[in-house]
């Protein structure tokens, strides 16, 4: 990995074992290999079905790569091979480095927007102040409006609570960002929004994984794309 890159998937697979249908597998990913850099986005394209969000979850460890490796260049541990580090390891780099912002928005209720977007910056120990008023800052930048700011997200609609869902994932400015469909329920305003704030995280360093459900989208906000194909499937 040279100088610049923060990330090289080699040889990546992921085979689940379904085993309610007698032992069946599926392939959630085959061969998976690319390389990223810092402040460089990457579009993973592909049919319903390839394994492009095994992969996201791959890299953030919720699922267990089958074969390959993850090299993942760590601001606190060096460079590290995030398919064999310790538990631990994951989770502090879960709080610290690397974000993940999924398709649905999953929280426990009755919590003031600004505050889960602020509970980010809270567990790294930012004062509750400051945490606050740079959740305001995010949420405002995502078209958010400011009466709801301490309004419960579960009376939002589908494209504010995922505004609300990328505040989540870019508020600790991660120095990777996995995205999966953050865009899905968005309008043209929303998404000009989105892009804005992903295009100052990508100028302060941060790499991006995503995946987008318009191609006209992806390529405004990646730098490359990645065709991933897979025997996966029923």
């Amino acid at each position: 990995m040279n100088q610049n890159k923060i990330l090289n998937v080699l040889n990546l697979s992921k085979i689940f074992n379904i085993h309610i249908l007698e032992e069946k597998t599926i392939q959630g990913c085959s061969k998976i290999t690319f390389d990223l850099e810092e402040g460089e986005s990457l579009g993973l394209s592909g049919p319903s079905g390839s394994g492009k969000s095994s992969i996201l979850k791959c890299i953030y460890q919720t699922y267990i790569p089958t074969k390959g490796t993850i090299w993942y260049k760590s601001q606190k541990y060096g460079k590290v091979d995030l398919t064999v580090l310790a538990h631990h390891q994951i989770l502090s780099l879960r709080r610290n480095e690397i974000g993940y912002v999924s398709q649905f928005l999953n929280i426990i209720p009755r919590i003031r927007a600004v505050d889960i977007v602020a509970s980010n910056l809270l567990q790294n120990g930012v004062s509750q102040k400051d945490a606050r008023k740079r959740a305001a800052e995010i949420l405002e930048m995502l078209k958010i409006p400011s009466h709801l700011f301490d309004a419960y997200p579960c009376t939002f609609s589908g494209g504010e609570q995922q505004r609300v869902n990328i505040a989540m994932g870019v508020i600790k400015k991660p120095r990777l960002l996995l995205l999966d469909e953050p865009t899905a329920s968005l309008d043209e305003v929303s998404i000009a929004a989105v892009i804005e704030v992903l295009e100052e995280l990508k100028k302060e360093g941060t790499a991006i994984i995503g995946i987008f459900h318009d191609t006209k989208i992806m390529n405004l906000i990646t730098d490359k794309v990645y065709n991933v194909t897979a025997e996966a499937g029923l």
